[in-house]
């Protein structure tokens, strides 16, 4: 803190320049600077695409936006999550260490699976999992035009629904001159991002065609958490007078060494780093590491886009898009109980917890092979007063679940492609929703917006590699009604309320050991907007009141997934405050704090003896305090200096509240310098981007697992480290 203190004092001897953001927390803990989304870049037609899922000050929903430019500044090969950690009441988290490789994202305490994610208004959620994995589409945030975060239930959207905040992402819109990009950057941990994109501009003023190729590669903090993602992305464009038709194609492929298992407190203690993936020992009880104990998919991505502005008032939408994707886990499983795996003979007899179990040493493949496919579609009316949207979606999905032993000591009756679980799953999920905002006064307007979704799940046996089958056939119908009101009390107030409905199906893993309910969410929020010139501050409290809340129980699966159980009765309340302050033209304030608390009421649970009634609880993985901070500073044009902080309070890792199953609060420090060289002979522009994370080399812990036990095991991430890169832009 006397760090952050002593720069801002040193930094007023600075001269005025020109307009960039600075951020700076008045309680010194707080907050994140963006720049104001440069929606003037974008064009009209391309904004259709998102529209039907988005908000604007209008509506009487919490939210934050995050342009291209603020996202170019610190993409030099960290995940989306890492790069959006800044927003108000977002936790991230990386099992690397370093923001390369599987990362994850909480807002207000929901984490992934319960963020309705979705690209160009389709959704991007798995449908089985319902979360979100960036790392299959490695650099994604270098074709994106800009991001909107939705806190809470957000209003109407498509797929999974959304308990916790909804992010929507438009892709790059289209460019009437040519240009091309060449970005190249190094750091900690062989660390590397290239990347190359290209626009042909709009050829006869129609036609343009865009693309770009990535390749990120890191051998990760924690040892062997290393990661390879190679990505595309190629996109068509057809501008007409009224019409925009877009089709496009991305996708990746990701290879990355497991660790998603943690360290015990002593390990955090003595080896921070080490990674307890792949380990085996061998008969005289030397340790060894599975040099393939590695995650690999890849994941194809297609989209076709059709927008209309049939009049002044009236626009449509409609789009069809198709997502292959396909990959295994791959294990060594030492000294494993062969019960699960037929024709495995075992090799010894071991006392298994009194018995006499046989195993063996074998290396199995948990595949995934699955299509995703559907359609969305909208129509706008926009005259006078009014301003309504239709929408909906089909989709469907269908996944292929099974594993193979590649290898065992004796394989006994196995053959070569051999499964020993084998199960499909589909999913078919339909929506229609209409929302209006309607200005009934100068100073009132309504928003009013209801959604209808019905799921129908079936899978033949979720329990994977158990011996009992358990199938999965079950319908759901959600009414999903929203409304609220935004009232204008002069030209720098404004007051919204709104109240919100949400329904959820259970994911695929809340089967395995459960029968799980489907969960139901009241979301109340109340917020006021003021904003003078450049000057505009937010604040808003929420209560969201939830029904058999499926919450996170600090245990995880045998491939890292998350475990979560219907917890009855639950709440979430909270304050959240950004602003951003103009000081001088080139000293900005913007902060933001999330004070909250989220508790399991008459919280029940199940040992020996049996139940328990341990009362009001906290809810897993829900920090009570959440801030961060961006201080940019200019020393002259075209040269941006950023100090970003962030602190996460305390957080417990299950329902339990049992004392040593807290993550400890931290507070850590970025620093981020970017140089622009204009007006060369060669290049437009060539762009000098620097990135030394945690910079007061503190030693933190992001994420936690009790894995159903006493013991923590934690995700430690990495001390200071370092990214630079440089884009050559022509």
């Amino acid at each position: 803190m006397k760090n952050l203190f002593t720069f801002l004092k040193e930094s007023k001897s600075l001269r005025p320049l020109d307009s960039k953001t600075l951020l700076f927390s008045f309680i010194g803990i707080a907050a994140y600077a963006q720049q104001p989304a440069t929606q003037d870049t974008v064009n009209k037609l391309d904004e259709v695409l998102v529209q039907a899922v988005r908000v604007n000050n209008n509506t009487p929903v919490t939210f934050s936006n995050i342009g291209k430019e603020e996202i170019a500044k610190r993409n030099l090969g960290q995940d989306i999550p890492i790069l959006l950690n800044f927003l108000p009441s977002v936790v991230t988290t990386t099992d690397a260490g370093n923001g390369i490789g599987y990362t994850g994202i909480r807002v207000r305490g929901s984490d992934a699976s319960r963020v309705n994610v979705t690209l160009n208004g389709i959704p991007l959620n798995d449908a089985e999992s319902q979360g979100t994995f960036w790392v299959n589409m490695g650099d994604f945030a270098s074709s994106v035009e800009n991001i909107q975060l939705q806190r809470g239930v957000g209003t109407s959207t498509n797929g999974a629904g959304a308990f916790g905040a909804s992010l929507n992402l438009l892709t790059d819109a289209y460019k009437k001159e040519s240009s091309g990009e060449i970005s190249n950057s190094f750091g900690s941990y062989a660390s590397r991002k290239h990347t190359v994109k290209f626009s042909t501009g709009l050829l006869n003023n129609n036609f343009e065609l865009a693309g770009r190729v990535s390749n990120i590669a890191s051998d990760g903090y924690i040892d062997r958490a290393a990661s390879n993602l190679r990505s595309y992305f190629l996109q068509g464009t057809y501008v007409g007078k009224t019409t925009l038709i877009k089709a496009m194609a991305f996708g990746g492929t990701e290879k990355t060494y497991q660790a998603w298992n943690g360290i015990d407190t002593q390990t955090l203690n003595t080896n921070r780093r080490f990674n307890t993936s792949g380990v085996y020992y061998d008969d005289e009880g030397n340790i060894h590491y599975y040099k393939n104990e590695t995650d690999n998919y890849q994941q194809d991505h297609y989209q076709l886009h059709w927008n209309e502005r049939l009049s002044d008032a009236w626009s449509t939408n409609i789009a069809a898009h198709y997502t292959k994707g396909k990959g295994y886990y791959e294990n060594y499983r030492d000294d494993t109980p062969v019960s699960k795996f037929p024709g495995i003979i075992a090799t010894k007899e071991i006392d298994y917890y009194g018995e006499l179990t046989p195993v063996s040493d074998l290396i199995t493949r948990k595949w995934l092979d699955n299509d995703f496919y559907g359609t969305t579609f909208s129509t706008n009316y926009k005259e006078g007063k009014v301003n309504a949207t239709l929408g909906g979606a089909w989709n469907k999905y269908t996944g292929a679940h099974f594993g193979e032993v590649i290898w065992a000591q004796n394989s006994g009756n196995v053959r070569p492609n051999d499964r020993y679980y084998d199960n499909d799953a589909t999913k078919t999920d339909f929506n229609i929703f209409a929302k209006a905002n309607y200005q009934l006064t100068n100073s009132l307007s309504l928003f009013g917006d209801m959604q209808y979704r019905t799921v129908h799940y079936n899978a033949d046996d979720v329990l994977e590699s158990n011996s009992s089958p358990k199938p999965v056939d079950d319908t759901f119908n959600f009414f999903n009604p929203k409304a609220g009101l935004t009232y204008t009390v002069n030209t720098n107030n404004s007051i919204y309320f709104s109240y919100a409905r949400a329904n959820k199906e259970p994911r695929r893993t809340d089967y395995e050991d459960n029968n799980p309910k489907p969960e139901s969410l009241n979301d109340f929020e109340l917020g006021w907007r003021f904003k003078q010139g450049r000057t505009t501050l937010n604040v808003n409290g929420y209560y969201m009141r939830y029904k058999d809340q499926l919450v996170l129980t600090g245990d995880l699966n045998d491939v890292g997934s998350a475990i979560y159980a219907n917890s009855g009765d639950s709440y979430r309340a909270g304050i959240e405050a950004d602003a951003t302050i103009y000081v001088t033209n080139s000293f900005v304030i913007r902060p933001n704090i999330a004070v909250s608390s989220s508790k399991n009421i008459d919280f029940y649970n199940e040992i020996e003896t049996g139940t328990q009634n341990l009362g009001n609880t906290s809810i897993a993985y829900s920090p009570n305090v959440i801030a961060g901070n961006q201080l940019i500073v200019l020393p002259f044009k075209d040269l941006q200096v950023a100090l970003l902080s962030k602190y996460v309070g305390e957080q417990y890792m299950d329902n339990l509240e049992m004392g040593n199953d807290k993550l400890k609060s931290y507070f850590v420090n970025d620093l981020n310098i970017t140089y622009e060289l204009k007006k060369l002979p060669v290049f437009k522009s060539i762009v000098f981007t620097g990135l030394v994370n945690n910079i007061f080399d503190t030693k933190y812990v992001s994420n936690g697992t009790m894995y159903g036990g006493p013991d923590p095991y934690y995700f430690p991430q990495a001390g200071i480290n370092f990214l630079v890169g440089a884009t050559l832009k022509f």
